[in-house]
């Protein structure tokens, strides 16, 4: 798609398809093995085999169902990344639109992310808002 290839990880796959990294690989797969709710997609560069254009990795958490998310299924985009080289070409958009989508087919009643300014007009055009509750952490 896009002039790169399409790869959704599994755990079962994840070595052999993320050249990019085996460090980042072997712990994608670990994620997956877990509890199955992990996906990640990525588009590889055009002409560079097994070098990422982009990615987004996310998984399915579960709380306590409440009106407007009775299954208590939440999607939590927790990484996305673009190549400096190959953004505005759409990739993580499409990445995106193919995690959207597996979160949907697992039942999330709601997806959160965190945006840095530059990505905001993408998940913006995706349909994403601002939450108004602030996050909190705290650093173990």
């Amino acid at each position: 798609m896009l002039g790169g290839r399409w790869r959704g990880l599994h755990h079962r796959h994840a070595p052999t398809l993320w050249p990019w990294s085996g460090l980042q690989a072997s712990g994608f797969a670990e994620k997956s093995a877990q509890d199955g709710g992990f996906a990640a997609f990525v588009v590889e560069r055009p002409g560079r085999p097994g070098a990422l254009a982009a990615l987004v990795a996310g998984t399915v958490e579960y709380r306590i169902g409440k009106a407007g998310n009775p299954r208590g299924r939440v999607g939590h985009v927790f990484s996305v990344a673009t190549d400096p080289d190959a953004r505005g070409r759409g990739y993580a958009r499409a990445c995106m639109e193919e995690l959207l989508g597996w979160f949907r087919a697992r039942g999330a009643g709601h997806v959160l992310l965190n945006a840095s300014p530059e990505a905001e007009p993408l998940y913006t055009s995706l349909g994403f808002t601002r939450d108004p509750d602030p996050s909190m952490r705290l650093l173990l």
